[in-house]
């Protein structure tokens, strides 16, 4: 079987590290005979070309010094920061959809895979029009709060994109619950895996009255909460000697430092910004335990997933993070972890207390982590959900229509 990929962003050399989970999906499925080429923009002028093994095309949308609208960061993103790079897309959409069309007319693919369905349904529509391919169209969240929010006028397009997709996948229950708001229809839910290896992952035993390790990983932005965090931690510091691992850099950089310089947290928070996997992979053999405060943001915007939180319980970690967007698929309250209330740093201080009063809670709570990760987020259970979907659109495609989609 042969898939084209369309998405926002693909790494730009080998270990670019820009979309991990995606680059691991596709070598995922060259171990099962799907061969997946990408279709992705262009960043600076970079010419399409092979990346691990994987052909990637790169559609030109601009000069080179204007093919800045992904990559660094995402282009919802780059657009609220600076506004003039709106202008962009509409060379941006006619570019992809005039690559999409070539791509297929010469390819011989069996199916066409788009993520990030705003704004790539587009060229997705215009490849399966040109190659009369069914077409997966996977939705990650940020897309449809964006849409519902700041371009509501989108959203009859994006009715129609998610009725006339072949189908339809999503990362979280919040994100296909946000997908059946716009239509009702069938949505298969396929999560990713970890890319940090955990094969031989060890949880680190807490001892009472030693230092208690804390981690955060993830982007320094305000939907990740950790400005919640410091607060709640300056509290249990009064009574614990508790500690915090930071892994990530962001906008917020300067601000948390700060704020964890004015809560007196010098000796106790550590920011290491972005570090590579196996670096990563130290990070989370040596914490006692895992955090993620998340929250909803200024614009709307919450966890997808939570995709740290899969790495986390991997590796055996408690989990302790709060009851927003899809993190709970990850975090069951009681069995893989502790939740607790958005923006509640009195409830984030009480969860992580009862971890360091409590080790064989601890224990507990991280063995039901990765127990739940390897039945429900490990790679072999989501490479067979998505095979089950493309075998599925391309022997509908084969045989013709079936039963219509419920309105």
């Amino acid at each position: 079987m042969k898939v084209l990929y369309i998405v926002t962003a693909y790494d730009r050399h080998p270990g670019d590290g820009i979309t991990p989970w995606l680059v691991e999906t596709i070598r995922r499925l060259r171990d099962v005979a799907v061969d997946v080429e990408v279709l992705a923009p262009a960043y600076r002028g970079l010419a399409s070309g092979p990346v691990d093994g994987v052909m990637v095309h790169r559609f030109r949308y601009g000069p080179a010094r204007w093919e800045t609208l992904t990559h660094d960061q995402t282009a919802p993103d780059r657009i609220r920061e600076r506004p003039g790079y709106a202008a962009l897309l509409p060379s941006y959409v006619l570019a992809g959809s005039r690559a999409a069309r070539a791509l297929v007319r010469n390819g011989r693919f069996d199916l066409v895979h788009v993520h990030w369905p705003l704004p790539h349904a587009i060229p997705g529509f215009a490849a399966k029009r040109a190659g009369a391919l069914p077409l997966v169209s996977t939705f990650h969240g940020v897309e449809l709060t964006w849409a519902r929010r700041q371009l509501p006028f989108l959203v009859p397009a994006l009715r129609r994109w998610i009725r006339r997709s072949d189908a339809v996948t999503a990362n979280s229950s919040y994100t296909a619950a946000m997908i059946r708001e716009v239509y009702n229809r069938p949505v298969d839910r396929i999560p990713f895996g970890s890319t940090v290896d955990a094969s031989s992952a060890e949880p680190r035993a807490y001892v009472r009255g030693s230092p208690f390790e804390l981690l955060f990983v993830g982007r320094l932005v305000e939907r990740k909460g950790l400005q919640y965090l410091l607060p709640a931690l300056a509290q249990l510091r009064a009574r614990h000697d508790v500690r915090l691992e930071v892994v990530g850099a962001g906008p917020l950089d300067g601000a948390l430092r700060e704020q964890a310089r004015a809560l007196q947290l010098a000796d106790a928070v550590r920011f290491h910004g972005f570090v590579d996997a196996s670096e990563l992979a130290r990070r989370y053999a040596s914490a006692h335990a895992f955090v993620l405060p998340a929250v909803q943001d200024s614009k709307g915007d919450q966890e997808g997933l939570g995709v740290v939180l899969v790495e986390a319980g991997a590796h055996g970690l408690p989990l302790v993070a709060s009851e927003s967007g899809g993190i709970v698929d990850v975090v069951r309250d009681g069995e893989t972890g502790l939740l607790v209330p958005p923006a509640d740093e009195r409830a984030l201080e009480s969860a992580i207390e009862r971890l360091v009063l409590d080790p064989a809670l601890a224990r507990r709570l991280g063995a039901g982590a990765q127990a739940r990760v390897a039945a429900e987020f490990s790679w072999p259970a989501i490479v067979e959900r998505l095979l089950a979907v493309y075998r599925r659109v391309t022997n509908d495609a084969a045989t013709g229509p079936g039963p219509s989609t419920p309105p």
